[in-house]
This record gives structure tokens, C-alpha cells and sequence, in this order.
């Protein structure tokens, strides 16, 4: 293959972390929120444009971030670094704006089954609230975004039509949404459906800030977010070792692992402000954390050029067949 034939996307890229809540909510294993804060703060440290630290949902629907309000006051922020929160309804919001977030992230699903399944709501009720919630997110003086569900796939109606989503997405960005989130929430999407979906975002809302959500529930997750890539996307949601999954997508498994993206990123030359090793150090805390082993690849193996010390027979092997 030609390599001038190869599409390249942008030469910089913005990678949002969001294993702290996506990752963390669907773990067995609650993390105490002395462990959590450690985390957050770890990845603070690596570079990333974003942390989704909490959601202000439910204690009762989600015990693994019913200490929302702990994480957002005592964590460690970094200047540059922007720290959202996961919004499910209007009492959320006022949760969430009392502990300052720098963005909050809202949600609904494209598919009316997976909406009313996740969010107790018809589509119809869900926009209503949010086009409210992202009102009064803005007398506040802070942007929300809409991550939209179900995007790529439904797991009770199959496939979502494009029309709708670009519809629903449309009607939020009018409502004065900072972005949309484009999810993979099950892991259904497969490449050129994602770079098809992507482009035509973007030719009917060019302003619009764009980000791309991706499971890796059929181990497409790297694909896809080539595709994104290639077809303009420049904002990627990931999970430090690809924790996180839907309780409404059976077989789902989690998010597009983040140290697999930055590293497939930064082979390309594509900047994306983390620092790999730093990422990867958070990444080997993780089974202590969360009590088992996310089955990190990268983790395992190293980077790509990490080298080895060759075994040590091999000198004195070669040293005496060459004198032989």
C-alpha cells in the first residue's frame, strides 16, 4: 500500500478520561473514595483535556459514586485541566453546581427502548429536561455537553437511523449544548459507519464541538477511532484500562482502552498531550484499586519500542561459531 495514499486526521487530538465514573459505576467492587481521589489525581497528572471525575445520579441507582460531592470538592485540580461531571436529571444539576464543575456532561439515548431501559424516560421527556437542564447550566455560567446514546446501535431495535440522531443532535446544539457526544454505548459500531455518522455531523453542524465515544465490546474500538480520526474528529472519550460498560447492552464490555489510543496516536506522530508512561503507572494501580485485573495490553507488553535484553546465550553462541 502507497503510505501518501494513508488519510490522516488532525495532527492534534484531545483525549477525554472518563474511567472515574463510566469505568468505576459498573465495578462489583465499590472504591472507597480515599482510592478514587488518588486515582483522579493520578490522572490529572498525565495530560488529558478532561476528567469525567463523578455523576450526581442516584446513591441508591449507582452506590460506586454515591460520594460525588467528596470527589469534586477534595480532588487535586490541575490548571488546564478540565473536570466534568455526569448530569442525569435536574436534581443532579444542582448537585453538580454546587461542587464547581468546569463542564457537565448530560445523556440520552437515540433509541427510545434504550432510553426508557436507562433513563426511566421517552425520548420526548428526555429532551425536554435536558433542553431545561442546559438552560439553567448556562444562567450558571457553565457549558454543558450531550453525550447521546445508542448512536451506532441498539441492543433491543438494532440499528438506530442516521437521520434521527443527527435530528436529536441538531435540536440539543440549538438548545445551546457546547458539544455532542456521538456513543457507542454498546459496542456496535464497526469503521465506516463511524467515519459515515462523523461527516455528516460535522456537514450539518460544522460548529458544533464533536466527540467520539467508543466500547470495545467486539474489539473494534482502535478501528473505529481511526475512523473518527480520519474523518475529522479530534475529541475522544477512553477509560484507563478500558474499564467501564453499560448495565442496558448485554455482553458489554468496557470503553476503547486510553493508553491503547494514546499509544496508537502517538505511533502516528498524532499529538494528544498525555504522557504515556504516567498514564500507564495509573494503569498498573488499577488491579489493587478495583480488585482485579482489567487485562491491560499495552500494559503487559510495553510500548512498541520498548527493546529487551537479547538472551544471554546469544553472544557466546555466535562468538563461537564465528570462530569456528
Amino acid at each position: 500500500m502507497n503510505a501518501a495514499a494513508f488519510v490522516r486526521g488532525a495532527a492534534h487530538v484531545e483525549i477525554n478520561e472518563v474511567a472515574p465514573r463510566d469505568g468505576l459505576q459498573i465495578e462489583p467492587l465499590v472504591v472507597p473514595t480515599e482510592a478514587k481521589l488518588g486515582f483522579v489525581d493520578a490522572l490529572s497528572a498525565c495530560g488529558f483535556a478532561r476528567i469525567e471525575a463523578t455523576s450526581f445520579t442516584s446513591a441508591r441507582a449507582i452506590p460506586a459514586l454515591a460520594d460525588a460531592e467528596a470527589v469534586m470538592h477534595r480532588m487535586q485540580r490541575v490548571p488546564g485541566v478540565r473536570y466534568t461531571a455526569l448530569v442525569p436529571n435536574l436534581r443532579g444539576l444542582e448537585r453538580a453546581l454546587s461542587c464547581a464543575p468546569d463542564e457537565l456532561n448530560l445523556v440520552m439515548s437515540a433509541s427510545e427502548t434504550h432510553n426508557r431501559a436507562n433513563l426511566r424516560m421517552t425520548r420526548a421527556q428526555s429532551l425536554a429536561q435536558l433542553e431545561a437542564m442546559i438552560a439553567e447550566a448556562g444562567k450558571a455560567g457553565v457549558p454543558a455537553n450531550v453525550s447521546l446514546s445508542t448512536v451506532f446501535g441498539c441492543p433491543f431495535e438494532g440499528e438506530v437511523d442516521d437521520a434521527e440522531v443527527l435530528a436529536l443532535a441538531q435540536r440539543l446544539a440549538e438548545a445551546g449544548a457546547a458539544g455532542i457526544t456521538l456513543c457507542d454505548t454498546t459496542g456496535m459500531a464497526y469503521p465506516d459507519q463511524v467515519a459515515h455518522l462523523c461527516m455528516a455531523f460535522q456537514a450539518r453542524l460544522p460548529a458544533a464541538a464533536l466527540t467520539i465515544h467508543l466500547h470495545n465490546t467486539r474489539g473494534m474500538g482502535l478501528a473505529n477511532a481511526l475512523a473518527a480520526w480520519q474523518a475529522g474528529v479530534t475529541r475522544f472519550d477512553a477509560a484507563a484500562g478500558g474499564l467501564g460498560g453499560c448495565p442496558y447492552a448485554p455482553g458489554a464490555s468496557g470503553n476503547v482502552s486510553t493508553e491503547e489510543l494514546v499509544h496508537m496516536f502517538a505511533a502516528m506522530g498524532v499529538e494528544t498531550g498525555v504522557d504515556l508512561g504516567r498514564l500507564l503507572q495509573a494503569v498498573a494501580g488499577l488491579p489493587d484499586m478495583i480488585g482485579r485485573d482489567p487485562g491491560s495490553q499495552l500494559l503487559r507488553a510495553g510500548p512498541r519500542l520498548r527493546t529487551h535484553r537479547p538472551p544471554d546465550w546469544l553472544a557466546a553462541h555466535f562468538a563461537a561459531a564465528g570462530a569456528a
